[in-house]
């Protein structure tokens, strides 16, 4: 992947859509061209903006965009940021590599840009991987190898779509990190995870202060009292390797005479990604 960028700001370059052939900059009129629809960026901070149209005033657009001819105009492949700024700028024209591409190779292509930059909340990445999981069918592990990222990596931030759409939003307006939100899936009693995630942003709790709240309140919570056993090393060793590998919590319980592992899920999907893993592995 060519790496990109002569300032801040400015987007990178990649394979699928560098100048081949010496592809010819064309300057198309700013009021035909409309954003990504397949942007997985949703906000765009104002003084990022403003700082870039200021750039172009004085310096104009460094670095054509890519777009792609549409119905009604050109959508905008890499630069929203510049076209946005264009447009603060009143500018007329901008500069632009005219290219055919599917909206598969869109919608990958703007995922790579705001990844690269490390532009995207938690929750816009989770978004953008489980759209193009759902968009192109593909495994979490295929998508993983296309981008170039970690299975549990992916399969860790899907897992946070699970979670009530009120901790959602405190994750991708920054109240709580993606660690918070990994300990809050942790939860046995999921009517506890918003006030909970509440208490966390009152509190300010760390991700470890919310890890020792959340062992406290599952102990808490009501069941059958059993006397805890304490885990050889060995076990304890498979049951951290399972949940790296399955991007969830697993457990394994040794009886007398036998004993269970058990691997956690969130939803439909979830257990259908596990199963698929499962699958994949005896294949």
């Amino acid at each position: 992947m060519a790496k990109g960028g002569l300032g801040r700001g400015l987007d990178v370059y990649f394979p699928q859509v560098e100048e081949d052939n010496m592809d010819q900059v064309e300057y198309i009129d700013l009021k035909q061209c409309r954003p990504n629809p397949y942007q997985p960026r949703k906000v765009f901070e104002a003084d990022a903006i403003e700082e870039m149209k200021q750039s172009i005033k004085q310096h104009g657009i460094l670095q054509p965009l890519i777009v792609r001819k549409s119905i009604r105009g050109y959508e905008i492949v890499v630069g929203e940021r510049r076209y946005r700024a264009a447009k603060e700028a009143n500018l007329e024209t901008i500069p632009a590599i005219v290219k055919e591409l599917t909206d598969e190779d869109m919608m990958e292509i703007a995922l790579l840009e705001n990844i690269q930059r490390e532009d995207l909340t938690p929750i816009e990445e989770a978004n953008a991987y489980d759209k193009l999981i759902n968009e192109l069918g593909v495994t979490q592990d295929q998508l993983a190898k296309r981008l170039g990222k970690s299975r549990p990596h992916i399969a860790n931030l899907v897992r946070l779509l699970s979670l009530p759409s009120e901790t959602i939003q405190m994750i991708n307006n920054g109240s709580l990190s993606m660690g918070h939100g990994r300990a809050l899936l942790g939860l046995k009693d999921k009517t506890k995870v918003v006030p909970t995630a509440r208490r966390i942003v009152k509190e300010k709790l760390n991700v470890r202060q919310v890890e020792a709240l959340i062992q406290q309140l599952n102990e808490n919570t009501p069941k059958q009292k059993q006397k805890k056993v304490e885990k050889d090393i060995f076990i304890t060793e498979k049951e951290n390797h399972l949940t790296e590998f399955f991007g969830t919590n697993v457990s394994i319980n040794r009886g007398k005479k036998k004993g269970k592992i058990e691997i956690e899920f969130f939803s439909d999907d979830d257990l259908n990604r596990i199963l698929s893993m499962i699958e994949q592995d005896k294949e």
